[in-house]
């Protein structure tokens, strides 16, 4: 059962009502106390009702029938009864003095009645499961204790809103109230050791992200002071960089832990490959700091983005040097961690999701196959700065097993030419698998004779993954 909530505040959404497409934005209004009219005393009604009841609200129900969990609510004197039709003349004398209005009639028409007649008078209201009319809907809400998720779609889909309620009531512990009224209890404490915002919310972090958080939600308010007596008193921690792999490109590869740090830093240096979905997982007031490399054009060389890294976490800032794929692969997280560790700067590593893996696995090419690829062999197509490929030919061209080429969209004439001239056959088979693993991936498939001349035709561009060995022919597509 969920924890009893004390807070006497509605989560609504508003829109204009000249313009019910301009967007939904939420609103928190306070109810305790507050007249409501209820217009319609059926199931529906029951739905608002038990709303409307735990914020605390003084609620009249204006109909001529009564569901029985209703009529429970007025003989109990938990609502009044106003009994009748929801004509004109009764909605004129009971809306004035309404602090809201639900319109909650298995009637449309009666519905959109009682919304222009709200609307008039200037009082939000919900006319439920019709968004055109209503100056407010009501977001599916999931409630522990002050902790309060708000779940809307605009009104466009309550029963998506509804299931995705329940999702989220399944991950929510039920101590979660527990554990901010723990919280809420002990923020002055914090507060006077801790004058400053930045200090205040790190320690609270790292009370959520250690065993204190647990205890809280247990109700183990003694072992929790312990957890937090030990952090207020311990030396404040010094900054640090966390290098994360963010994976090929797909959200949903992130790891936990990279979505964990992602919301605990303090400011994010990410590359170009890394799209806007990500980004917007980092947390709000984080400082983003773009550093990306494209091809011939640098936001900043190397050496810059090693000390930018170095200067914020020596200020004491969490630095998150947030990578597309996996940070060890072709990523130059090796010689950044040599930088931090030369400087003396503490720092943590999250592997993610290679290029490698996650685009021949959303292509349907697997990278290894005991018919055809005993192994797999990782090899970058950028050239040095003479326009020269310097690449283990003689390995590459081993049939036994898959290569696979990072950034070799640009030099894919080349790439193509030596492997032939290192004994491949023509019809060799090639895949080249474009933006890997987002919604606009596209997969092109050829040989090692016509790959080059169909990416300039089908004018591919980065980021994109070169796949070459049998592994191809065994590609398979979900129907």
């Amino acid at each position: 059962m969920n924890t009893p909530s004390t807070s006497s505040s509605s989560y609504l959404e508003g829109s204009a009502h000249s313009d019910p497409q301009a967007g939904w934005f939420p609103v928190s209004l306070r109810l305790a106390g507050a007249r409501v009219l209820l217009v319609g005393g059926g199931e529906i009604a029951v739905n608002k009702g038990r709303l409307l009841l735990d914020h605390g609200a003084r609620i009249d129900v204006l109909a001529e029938a009564l569901h029985p969990v209703v009529q429970g609510w007025v003989e109990s004197g938990r609502v009044r009864h106003v009994a009748g039709r929801a004509d004109e003349s009764a909605l004129k004398e009971h809306l004035p003095g309404c602090r809201l209005v639900y319109a909650a009639t298995d009637d449309r028409d009666v519905n959109r009645q009682v919304a222009a007649l709200a609307d008039a008078l200037n009082i939000p209201v919900c006319a439920v499961d019709d968004p055109q009319p209503s100056s407010f809907i009501t977001p599916a809400q999931v409630r522990r204790g002050a902790v309060r998720v708000a779940v809307s779609t605009g009104g466009a889909a309550p029963v998506l809103a509804r299931r995705l309620r329940e999702q989220i009531e399944a991950l929510l512990p039920e101590g979660t109230g527990r554990l901010a009224a723990y919280m809420q209890s002990r923020r002055s404490q914090v507060s006077e050791r801790y004058p400053q915002v930045q200090d205040r919310k790190r320690i609270w972090e790292d009370f959520l992200d250690g065993p204190g958080a647990e205890e809280a939600r247990n109700g183990d308010d003694v072992r929790a002071d312990v957890r937090l007596n030990a952090l207020l008193d311990a030396d404040r921690k010094p900054g640090e960089v966390w290098l994360v792999g963010a994976g090929p490109g797909d959200p949903d590869l992130l790891t936990l832990k990279a979505l964990r740090l992602m919301q605990n830093a303090d400011c994010v240096l990410y590359d170009n490959l890394l799209s806007p979905a990500l980004l917007d997982m980092v947390r709000r007031d984080a400082e983003l700091v773009f550093v990306g490399k494209q091809r011939d054009r640098h936001a900043l060389p190397q050496d810059d983005i090693n000390r930018e890294m170095i200067r914020r976490a020596q200020a004491g800032e969490r630095v998150l040097r947030l990578k597309g794929g996996d940070p060890f692969i072709f990523g130059r997280g090796g010689e950044e961690i040599e930088a931090l560790v030369e400087a003396g700067v503490a720092f943590r590593l999250v592997p993610g999701i290679s290029a490698a893996n996650g685009c021949a696995a959303y292509s349907g090419i697997p990278l290894t196959h005991r018919d055809c690829a005993q192994a797999c062999l990782f090899v970058t197509g950028h050239a040095k700065a003479d326009g020269v490929l310097d690449l283990p030919w003689e390995d590459m061209a081993d049939r036994r097993q898959t290569v696979v080429i990072y950034m070799g969209i640009s030099t894919l004439p080349q790439l193509a030419a030596g492997l032939l001239g290192k004994g491949l056959p023509a019809d060799w088979p090639v895949a080249i698998v474009e933006r890997g693993t987002q919604p606009s991936q596209r997969v092109l498939t050829g040989t090692l004779s016509n790959i080059a001349l169909q990416a300039a035709e089908a004018q591919v561009k980065s980021p994109a993954l070169v796949i070459v060995g049998q592994v191809v022919r065994h590609r398979v597509v979900s129907p």
